[in-house]
This record gives C-alpha cells, sequence and structure tokens, in this order.
C-alpha cells in the first residue's frame, strides 16, 4: 500500500508518470524500506494505464464492498449481539444498585 501511496504522491505533486526512482526517493523520505519485488510489481500493473481510470475502476470494485465496524457480520447479528451487550450492561448495573442499598442500613 505504500508503494501506491508514494506513486499517487507524485502525482498529486505534479509528476503526470512518477518513475520508480520518484517513488524510492519518497519513500526513503519518510524512512519507509523499499521492496525491489513490489516496487516492480506496481510499475507492471500501471504501466501503460490511465491513472484517473485506474482509480475510477477501483471505486467501482469497492462500490460493493462491506463498510462499517461490522463489516464481517450482517445486520441481524450485529443487532443481536448489541441487545446482549445491552443486556449484560443492565444486568452488571442493577448487581451494583444492589450493593449500594446494603450499605444504606448499616
Amino acid at each position: 500500500m505504500r508503494f501506491v501511496a508514494a506513486y499517487l504522491l507524485a502525482t498529486l505533486g505534479g509528476n503526470p508518470s512518477p518513475t520508480k526512482d520518484d517513488v524510492r526517493a519518497i519513500l526513503g523520505s519518510v524512512g519507509a524500506e523499499v521492496e525491489e519485488d513490489k516496487l516492480e510489481m506496481l510499475f507492471k500493473e500501471v504501466e501503460g494505464k490511465d491513472l484517473v481510470e485506474l482509480i475510477a475502476a477501483g471505486r467501482e470494485k469497492f462500490a460493493f464492498a462491506p463498510r462499517g465496524g461490522a463489516a464481517a457480520m450482517d445486520v441481524a447479528t450485529a443487532a443481536a449481539a448489541d441487545t446482549a451487550e445491552e443486556k449484560k450492561e443492565k444486568e452488571v448495573d442493577e448487581e451494583e444498585e444492589d450493593l449500594d442499598m446494603i450499605g444504606l442500613f448499616d
């Protein structure tokens, strides 16, 4: 991911077609290690492609991806978990109230 981020930073900085050295320089400026095989793979993937089109294609793929904290759970499972948590909290609160009343009459 850091390689993609560095590539995008280079393009945002005004370089329409960054080189491997540009990406290395950006990563080196923050002390990140450059793994040459991953850098090579990135450049093979973007070679001859328009960056705007690549981003648009990626957005389409993410349009159907689950979002939010309960990404792995469906709505019913998340609601059941919330209900169970609320019930547990209520039980704890009732126990604490009982303990407070014991000391009231001592």
